[in-house]
């Protein structure tokens, strides 16, 4: 599974198996970490065979089952932190999904009080993408008509309209896609709406756009 197989097939996965995520798979995703954070500066950390921070009420009542592995998405306190914990934890997501794993991204629903995890001074916990092997692939959800979330001067090229089409299958908090991308020639501008995790669901959107309308195409505005 390329990448681009991996972004239409990953669906959020609340509930997993006990199969351990060990081996070639392990290491691959440990180095694939390692790389994000040497290229973003953030402090990812991957935790396998921990199922404490799952095993909570509030993990309870988000329907979470199984949990054994996690994602940790931190990095220095700074006004693009959560972009870029959208941006490459959604990276590493789809990178597990390439690998044959599930996920799902986690604001609230688990206990950061049994979470294993380290900041250094001056770093934040953003949130955690709960990863392993599905007890389902899980299932696709509502999304925004691609015209509610582009804005155009002339009619949109091919490549911009692949990368609007690929970020509204990034998944978003509460599905609000609350996000903008604008095109002024080759420049493309993408613009976070207001609301809970807005900035990381930009992230996330981003990195799908960046997918869909191949990076060679555009710049960032």
């Amino acid at each position: 599974m390329d990448l681009q197989q991996a972004m239409q097939a990953r669906h959020s996965v609340r509930s997993y198996t006990e199969q351990p995520i060990e081996g070639k798979q392990a290491e691959d995703l440990r180095a694939f970490v390692a790389q994000c954070n040497e290229e973003s500066g953030l402090h990812l950390q991957l935790v396998l065979n921990e199922p404490k921070a799952f095993d909570s009420f509030m993990a309870n009542y988000g329907k979470f089952s199984g949990v054994g592995n996690y994602l940790v998405l931190a990095g220095k306190r700074g006004p693009g932190l959560e972009e870029a914990c959208g941006y490459y934890g959604e990276k590493v997501a789809l990178y597990a999904q390439a690998l044959g794993l599930n996920t799902c991204w986690v604001a609230l629903t688990y206990s950061r009080g049994k979470a294993v995890f380290a900041l250094a001074p001056g770093e934040k916990l953003c949130l955690v993408i709960a990863l392993g092997y599905g007890t389902t692939q899980g299932l696709p959800r509502k999304s925004k008509p691609r015209e509610a979330v582009m804005r155009c001067e002339t009619t949109p090229p091919d490549w911009f309209i692949r990368g609007v089409e690929a970020a509204l299958l990034a998944p978003t908090a509460m599905n609000q896609q609350k996000f903008i991308f604008a095109l002024r020639g080759t420049a493309v501008e993408a613009k976070a709406g207001t609301g809970f995790y807005t900035k990381v669901d930009l992230g996330i959107a981003k990195y799908h756009f960046e997918l869909g309308a191949g990076r060679k195409n555009f710049q960032w505005a």
